[in-house]
């Protein structure tokens, strides 16, 4: 007589985008998840977070604060934080990313798009010229109305003023 394959139950994987700095928004989404897998399934679910924390919101301190806290406040839940395209031209204004591994310098990213270096206000500023373009985007200076998203620029074409103001007011 054969023995009864054991049954796993599969584990809750929760992936979450897009948050950019609304930590009410975040907030809100987290107690929905929570309500919505339950809270025993929830406590151990695999939270992928795909990255686009900062800009455009008004909260992106505390909403980096909120994914900090998360390992210390669910010990049983597994997280995986990605970089998206905003937490990259973020980091590189920062100047935090590795040097190009071909030995070139960060100018080099410039060279391809420097047609568009005026239209998007890209940062001029102290440091520039050994900067990714990235950083270059997000740390400029946009004015205008965006129409894709219905709403004027927020300081760069990466909308970055509300992240330089949430550390600010802090």
């Amino acid at each position: 007589m054969a023995e009864p394959e054991a049954t796993t139950k599969a584990r809750v994987v929760c992936c979450v985008g897009d948050i950019h700095g609304y930590i009410t928004k975040l907030q809100n989404l987290w107690s929905n998840l929570e309500n919505a897998v339950g809270p025993s399934d929830f406590q151990t679910a695999l939270i992928i977070f795909l990255g686009d924390y900062c800009d455009r919101g008004p909260n992106t301190k505390e909403v980096i604060d909120f994914l900090i806290s998360l390992p210390s406040k669910y010990p049983n839940q597994s997280h995986v934080f990605l970089c998206g395209n905003h937490e990259l031209a973020f980091a590189a204004f920062l100047g935090l990313l590795p040097s190009p591994p071909d030995g070139s310098d960060f100018s080099e990213t410039w060279k391809e798009y420097e047609m568009n270096e005026e239209r998007e206000g890209w940062y001029k500023g102290e440091g520039y010229e050994n900067m990714h373009l990235q950083g270059r985007r997000w740390a400029g200076r946009m004015t205008g109305f965006d129409h894709a998203k219905n709403t004027e620029y927020k300081g760069s074409i990466y909308d970055a003023r509300p992240t330089f103001e949430s550390y600010v007011k802090s």
